[in-house]
Order: C-alpha cells, then sequence, then structure tokens
C-alpha cells in the first residue's frame, strides 16, 4: 500500500504545493519563504520521518499569517489522504523532546476527528522571521485538515527557538509512532470499524 499524496491550494493570498510519503526516507525539500518556519517544518519531517516537499509563496509583505495557515490546511489535507482508511496503524502516539532548557510533549490520536488542545505559558516570540503567534495557527489547521487529535503542551522553556522547535519535534515523534504500520494489526484500530 502507498501512503503517498500530492496536494495543492491557491487563493489570492497563496499557492502552496505539498508532496508527502508517510514510508519514505526522511528527505524534504522546503520552500515557504519563511525561514525559522521553513526549519520547523524540516524538523517535522525529519523527525516523523517522513518525505516532504513544500512549495509556497504568499503575501508576505503583508505578514507570514495567510502562507503558515495555508501550509498547516495543505499538509493536513495531504496527511489525510496519504492515511487512506488507515488500516494496520498504531493510531495513538506520544513523545516528549527536550531542547536545551525547554521540554515538549505531544500526544495524537489519528481519530478521523479534528482537534488541537495547545498549552504554552511562554509568551508567543518572533524568531527570525517567523511570528510566534502563528505556530497554533498552523498546528490548528494541520489537526484539523489531518482529522487528527493533537495534544501539544510546553511544559517550560524560555528560549524561544528552542521552545518552538521541542514541540516540533515531540510532534513529530507522537506523529511517527501514531502513524506506524503494527504488525499483528489488521483492519481498522477503531471498534467503530472507521476513523
Amino acid at each position: 500500500m502507498s501512503r503517498i499524496a500530492k496536494e495543492f491550494r491557491k487563493t489570492k493570498e497563496t499557492a502552496v504545493e505539498i508532496e508527502i510519503n508517510l514510508d519514505g526516507e526522511g528527505t524534504s525539500d522546503i520552500k515557504t519563504g519563511i525561514g525559522f518556519f521553513d526549519h520547523l517544518l524540516d524538523a517535522l519531517q525529519k523527525h516523523a520521518h517522513i518525505d516532504m516537499k513544500i512549495t509556497a509563496s504568499g503575501d508576505l509583505h503583508i505578514d507570514g499569517h495567510h502562507t503558515v495557515e495555508d501550509v498547516g490546511i495543505v499538509l493536513g489535507v495531504a496527511f489525510d489522504k496519504a492515511l487512506g482508511d488507515r488500516s494496520g496503524i498504531a493510531r495513538f502516539g506520544h513523545a516528549y523532546c527536550p531542547l536545551d532548557e525547554a521540554l515538549a510533549r505531544a500526544v495524537v490520536d489519528i481519530s478521523g476527528r479534528g482537534f488541537l488542545r495547545f498549552i504554552s505559558k511562554m509568551p508567543a516570540r518572533t524568531v527570525g522571521d517567523f511570528d510566534g503567534e502563528l505556530f497554533e495557527e498552523f498546528l490548528r489547521a494541520f489537526a484539523h485538515n489531518a482529522k487528527i487529535t493533537v495534544h501539544l503542551t510546553l511544559l517550560y522553556g524560555i528560549n524561544g527557538h528552542h521552545a518552538y522547535e521541542a514541540m516540533m519535534k515531540a510532534l513529530a515523534r507522537a506523529i511517527r509512532m501514531a502513524i506506524s504500520i503494527e504488525a499483528g494489526e489488521k483492519g481498522i484500530p477503531s471498534t467503530k470499524g472507521a476513523l
């Protein structure tokens, strides 16, 4: 079974094209025009161990909001399509990831229902050209369009770069666990018979 998807979205504000392979070799080619956002997406791709190609252009002369949110939307739709009917997946995943003084926890359920619970006591920080307020916007767009439940918590952290990267790595590792094919798992991991 091939778990590959390609998605494209064009609006008056952005143009986003994404290709993913959930069973890839961990390669990436990411260009959104927002350097630190590219760095976070590279971390997601690397630690989820999926192939990801993202090309996005947007109205960055206004700000990064439309680009970041639309990348989340398109990535979520591609992720949902690549998962297919979810047969054989572990479904649930969790991870803790530190980065120096920051520690993040992620718990995911590939449930068929998009939901985000995001907790961070650190005020949103701008890192490079990335407005930290957009981090939650990306997560929400991704979770809802991927139809997954995401609980992501920054347990503590001071440095914005470290905090956002720790959270993205924790999310990636939780996703990696949840999308893995479990030996002996037959069919869809739900008592309803559908996700």
